[in-house]
């Protein structure tokens, strides 16, 4: 699979995989992605929105709880969520800059 891979801390790593979507706004998930998170035919998913960004997570994480997890970091760090959209904006602008042509 033609992916792009980022290693954000030790923790932490961010893939980017090209989909496309068909004409009945259907998408198909990378073999690779529905193998590590053990994502069966029929398993619903969730479709998060942020602005101009989506987040697909399988249903079993819970949205919520997650949010507010990443919610009660920001505030640790003194982050507001315009400002991680616009970080997260300029590491899309760099990326799609930087892809192979």
């Amino acid at each position: 699979m033609n992916y792009e891979q980022f290693v954000i801390d030790e923790q932490v790593e961010l893939q980017t995989f090209p989909i496309r979507m068909r004409s009945r706004g259907q998408i198909t998930l990378p073999q690779e992605i529905r193998d590590d998170l053990k994502i069966d035919e029929g398993d619903t998913l969730s479709l998060v929105r942020i602005d101009n960004m989506l987040f697909l997570t399988p249903k079993r994480l819970r949205v919520t709880e997650l949010a507010e997890k990443i919610a009660a970091s920001m505030q640790e760090e003194g982050i507001t969520l315009a400002d991680m959209l616009q970080d997260l904006e300029e590491i899309r602008e760099e990326n799609w800059r930087k892809r192979p042509q």
